[in-house]
């Protein structure tokens, strides 16, 4: 069904609310203030669908020819303020706290931030997006939130034959301008003349990762050509980074974020870190406390871990292979900080954290709803949330991190 409809506010998960005499009508790409055509479907207790034609336009709207992906096209101090609702509208809603928000902390780039993409061959040649719920393809030459080094890659594969592979990925460094590609699809062999050739053309090294229902880089990878890692600064600290393993692809916001983090927690004797990929804030935090212990599922992201404590001289943090539901037998510690996925922290791994009675909880989250609802639990069990702050890693999309700081209340 499409229908016309006018935009009333922007909510949490970046969608767009209306009314109508159907009831609510959350859509995918518009702006307050706007009129517009959308493509609708009934859900169980709404509306639900994305917006087809923008008929009075909003004059905060702002498009820079953004990729698929990018769903806040506002004015950049308008995203700020929208985000930073985000939070306190989840932390006022689902956690009952008034609790002050510290003013959210902007990305230093707002465009030309991103040191990570994936793309798919088009069949006329070439790469490109996938519209978000969709399988179509959008063919992309430029994307202005690319870091320049991404960029110039992308301008190199687009003239490259891409036969056999089912999507690429790219990882760049900002601190040295380099980037590694990530070839999925086939078997690693097919690619191995084809890596050589792309390291003469610049490419710094090149990975195979085979196609895996469960996610990227979820199945059996390969190591084909070139730098195994890359360097990457981080707030001061260089960590090493591949485009086969999870890192945070706004570099300088993030080395903002873990700067500030290190401050809350303070020093001591012994912090944890779960799920803490490859311990960029854990080997930070090495600085501070007498003993670090880094936890994290991954085994590549362990390796580069031990790999970095190595180089950085960081003798006093451990890095454990293991899931974040095990920390009690990584206890006690004073400080735990922890960044879990999007679904927040599991029930097994909440008892766990409370078994240990840490001092701190440094809680940094990806999804303002799921942080909520675990600061509540967490306050439900004599912790008190003492900061929170927005940090906006990802601009023109509807993401935002949050950094805060649960103390014991007991």
């Amino acid at each position: 069904m499409i229908a016309e409809y006018e935009i009333v506010k922007l909510v949490p998960g970046g969608m767009a609310l209306a009314r109508s005499s159907e009831g609510v009508v959350l859509l995918r790409g518009g702006l307050p203030g706007e009129v517009v055509r959308a493509r609708v479907e009934r859900k169980k207790n709404h509306l639900q669908g994305v917006v087809v034609e923008v008929l009075r336009a909003s004059p905060e709207r702002e498009d820079r020819g953004l990729p698929p992906g990018a769903d806040l096209p506002l004015r950049y101090s308008q995203q700020l303020a929208v985000k930073e609702g985000f939070v306190r509208e989840s932390l006022l809603r689902i956690a009952k706290l008034e609790t002050p928000l510290s003013p959210i902390r902007a990305s230093p780039d707002p465009l030309g931030y991103r040191s990570a993409a994936q793309f798919a061959p088009h069949p006329l040649g070439g790469l490109a997006y996938r519209e978000p719920a969709s399988k179509d393809l959008v063919k992309v030459e430029r994307d202005p939130l690319l870091a320049e080094p991404l960029q110039k890659a992308l301008d190199l594969l687009n003239s490259w034959p891409l036969i056999g592979l089912s999507e690429i990925a790219l990882r760049g460094s900002l601190h040295s301008g380099e980037v590694q590609l990530g070839l999925i699809g086939g078997k690693a062999r097919y690619f191995r003349k084809a890596a050589r050739g792309l390291l003469e053309s610049g490419v710094a090294g090149v990975w195979w990762g085979a196609a895996e229902a469960r996610g990227r880089f979820r199945g059996p990878t390969s190591f084909l050509a070139g730098k195994e890692t890359l360097l990457e600064d981080y707030g001061g600290l260089l960590a090493s980074i591949d485009v086969v393993s999870f890192a945070q692809v706004n570099p300088r916001a993030a080395g903002l974020m873990y700067r500030e983090a290190s401050v809350l927690a303070g020093s001591g004797g012994r912090a944890l870190e779960l799920y803490g990929g490859s311990g960029v804030l854990g080997l930070m935090l090495a600085r501070s406390f007498e003993s670090v212990t880094v936890s994290d599922l991954s085994r590549r992201s362990i390796e580069k871990g031990r790999a970095d404590a190595r180089r950085l001289g960081a003798e006093n943090v451990r890095f454990v292979r293991a899931d974040a539901r095990e920390a009690a037998r990584f206890g006690p510690a004073e400080v735990v900080v922890l960044d879990p996925p999007r679904a927040g922290i599991a029930n097994e791994t909440l008892r766990a954290l409370i078994a240990m009675k840490p001092q701190k909880i440094i809680y940094i989250s990806c999804d303002p709803a799921t942080w909520a609802r675990d600061v509540s639990r967490l306050s439900e069990r004599g912790y008190r949330l003492g900061f929170a702050r927005p940090y906006d890693f990802f601009p023109y999309t509807h993401h935002v991190e949050v950094l805060s700081l649960l103390q014991a209340d007991y």
